[in-house]
């Protein structure tokens, strides 16, 4: 009986030292918990980063948003996307034809481009655009065009001219419009200097 009671004995400490030991080790964790919390650290299940972030501009580039031109209460105003790259005409032109996204039009914005029956295309030269378009160019009202040069305008042109400065023509079954600037917030036909004439000599 001695024998047993001293093993018992023996078996009760090692319980009760692996009984405190959790309780210590649960203690410290807690602490440790409250510690975090308390500087303002919350704990966290683990969270799935998802796909890479897209679109973000390195330091030091220029920014690449586009300007596209929509109608609003007020008359003609820009609309600006963000965008991976500088975009060319074509492009504009192209996301321009697709007409506001949903923030847009919670703006109020809206487009008055009519339904081509074709494609628009764009190309560029150094501080200039032609467009062309699949109908006569001198079927397209104002405000129209007012969308058209100004997108156009606004968009990456070799020469880097700004914007103001950036002639467009517009171009349609042999029509051609133009060629045009953006003012402001229209388009205005580019003013040619006369020629000059020469003046006659007085006589004496």
């Amino acid at each position: 009986m001695n024998a047993l009671n001293a093993l018992n004995t023996l078996l009760g400490a090692r319980v009760r030292r692996t009984v405190a030991g959790g309780l210590a080790g649960g203690l410290l964790a807690g602490a440790l918990a409250g510690a975090l919390t308390g500087c303002g650290i919350e704990s966290t299940d683990v969270i799935d980063a998802g796909e890479p972030a897209t679109g973000v501009k390195s330091p030091g580039e220029p920014a690449a948003d586009v300007q596209l031109f929509f109608y609003g209460p007020n008359g003609l105003r820009s609309a600006t996307r963000p965008a991976k790259a500088p975009v060319d005409p074509q492009e504009a032109i192209e996301l321009l034809m697709d007409g506001p996204n949903h923030a847009e039009r919670q703006r109020g914005l809206s487009s008055v481009l009519p339904k081509f029956p074709g494609r628009l295309t764009a190309t560029t030269g150094q501080g200039r655009v032609a467009l062309t378009l699949p109908m006569n160019a001198k079927l397209l009202d104002s405000p129209s065009l007012n969308q058209l040069v100004c997108t156009a305008a606004n968009a990456r042109v070799p020469g880097d001219k700004p914007p103001g400065e950036v002639t467009v023509t517009v171009v349609g079954e042999g029509v051609r419009v133009g060629p045009m600037v953006c003012g402001g917030n229209n388009a205005f036909p580019v003013v040619q200097p006369s020629p000059n004439t020469a003046t006659p000599r007085s006589a004496g």
